[in-house]
């Protein structure tokens, strides 16, 4: 129905032949707007033709979301997500929650692209804050392959959540202290005390997207955790342990969990992908409770990518990527080079088990979140570790076809310059082209639809971190300990760069954007907020 519609008034017998006429006129041509909008470009906030919210995980009937701050506003009709799938395809882009404003997870949500709310600074911004204070860094000893040594800072997978909750915002992130911290937005400090743990907090964390006080979360100690922070102090409330005698390779958890439908979703080093029923609720006092029990777990390998990977390493299959939900399917990518479609509709309606629905062999390490677009098709990225034969026919950037099992590959970018470079990030998809960057400090502008190269640029350091884009601006940071803010408001011409902030050491992390601030960590050990002051 259409504005004038929608606001008619009742109109005396003598015109409301005229006035219906006219009302039919002004339908018509608000149909066209509409029509226009859902087919224009794709909006400068995070990628997606509107602004709206998604609703999964939340009743049909919660009410419509407002747009966030610095966003370009809209007539349409608010976003209603379907109903009959997990996720709906077309909530890509879109927030992760109507309860909860913020970027909750890894890339935003459970397509993994959203990316926060503006206004973007244009001009260069400030160091607003630094925590902890300076001379505190952020450092605990751990060992790796039996090495010990020091780790500081926040790493690859420390992407902070930042939220809205009782007032403030929050920023939320395990770092290399052994710790995951709750500090204040607005201040730089803690709104409560750190959540100790046993070894390096570097898994990616989530916040609960249904509004309870949990965050989600996984370590070095090899305990994927559910700690509340409803009170004074956190709280563990649950944990599983990685180290299963099962399992292929390792017991860290990096990856960042979904929480769909009261299920938290999440694979381990220990290459298991992992249904978990929370059963959340709140005790007589008020303090928020769960009561998990395992929904399922599958393999993140099967036999035949073990024959594959033969004597490169065949027990290296881990699950360090996050996973990634579109309609009722799972998809996951391994460290053994294994794509991964799963059915778990059966979350949704109770009937059945989960099901393997699509494989794919990349051939090498590929640890880069997928990326499952609105049109159906998958954005997978690989590195150069092993690299095998399969590898290097396959390239090492893809679009991908689930729907066609056979031959899936829809094109692929080959950027091999030899071990260590390919890449480790999850690209961008703006209007008709993909972003997406390699570990050698390459960032491509690909047209989405043919996989052509439309632009180059280069950021003179190696690139671990994800990209991000709110209000038209790219925000990549490197291995210099530089973050960057390129113009992509026109997506298919080569970027000019906006800004560059230098902070103290390699940033690894992705930055999280929101109302305008951005939120990174680095290797010297600290979290940054940069903005405009005021």
């Amino acid at each position: 129905m259409s504005y004038f519609a929608r606001r008619g008034t009742v109109f005396v017998a003598a015109v409301a032949v005229v006035a219906l006429l006219v009302g039919l006129l002004f339908d018509l041509a608000s149909s066209d707007d509409e029509t226009t909008e859902r087919m224009s470009p794709v909006g400068e906030v995070n990628g997606s033709d509107t602004t709206a919210a998604n609703t999964e995980g939340t009743d049909a009937s919660s009410p419509a979301p407002t747009a966030p701050a610095g966003s370009t506003t809209t007539t349409a009709a608010p976003f209603v997500a379907r109903t009959d799938v997990l996720v709906d395809p077309e909530s890509f882009g879109r927030p992760y929650s109507t309860d909860v404003p913020g970027v909750l997870t890894f890339r935003g949500n459970p397509t993994r692209s959203y990316y926060g709310s503006g206004p973007v600074p244009r001009s260069q911004p400030q160091v607003l804050w630094q925590y902890p204070g300076k001379g505190n860094p952020m450092c605990g000893e751990s060992s790796e392959y039996g090495n010990v040594r020091i780790w500081c800072g926040t790493g690859w997978t420390g992407q902070p959540a930042v939220f809205e909750r009782d007032g403030r915002t929050w920023v939320v992130f395990g770092a290399y202290d052994w710790k995951v911290h709750f500090v204040d937005a607005a201040t730089g400090l803690d709104i409560i005390p750190p959540f100790e743990t046993g070894d390096l907090a570097k898994g990616n964390v989530t916040v609960d997207p249904d509004g309870f006080p949990l965050v989600y979360v996984g370590s070095r100690d090899n305990y994927l955790r559910v700690i509340a922070f409803d009170g004074s102090e956190p709280r563990e409330l649950w944990k599983i342990n990685g180290r299963t005698d099962d399992r292929k390779h390792n017991d860290d958890w990096d990856a960042a969990p979904l929480v769909l439908n009261d299920h938290l979703l999440e694979g381990g080093e220990n290459s298991w992908f992992y249904g978990i029923k929370l059963n959340r609720g709140y005790a007589a006092d008020g303090t928020v409770t769960v009561d998990p029990a395992l929904t399922f777990r599958v393999p993140g390998w099967d036999q035949q990518l073990i024959d594959d990977l033969g004597s490169k390493d065949p027990n290296r299959v881990s699950l360090e990527a996050s996973v990634a939900v579109s309609g009722d399917t799972a998809w996951l990518n391994s460290s053994g080079g294994l794509v991964q479609g799963w059915d778990i509709s059966s979350l949704r309606t109770g009937q059945g088990d989960v099901q393997r629905t699509f494989r794919f062999w990349t051939g090498d390490d590929s640890d880069a979140t997928i990326v499952p677009d609105d049109e159906g098709f998958l954005f997978v990225g690989a590195e150069v570790d092993r690299n095998n034969s399969r590898a290097q026919a396959t390239g090492q950037l893809l679009k991908l076809d689930p729907r066609n099992p056979d031959d899936p590959v829809v094109w692929s970018i080959d950027v091999n310059n030899g071990e260590g470079s390919g890449t480790w990030a999850a690209p961008i998809v703006l209007d008709d082209v993909v972003i997406w960057n390699t570990k050698p400090g390459k960032v491509y502008g690909v047209d989405r639809t043919t996989g052509e190269i439309l632009w180059k640029l280069s950021v003179a350091a190696p690139v671990l971190s994800s990209p991000s884009v709110v209000d038209g601006v790219l925000i990549q940071a490197d291995g210099n300990g530089t973050v960057h803010a390129y113009d992509v408001s026109s997506p298919r011409t080569a970027p000019t760069e906006l800004w560059s902030v230098t902070l103290d050491a390699n940033i690894e992390s992705t930055p999280v954007v929101w109302e305008g601030r951005i939120y990174v960590g680095t290797r010297a050990g600290y979290v940054y907020c940069l903005g405009t002051p005021g």
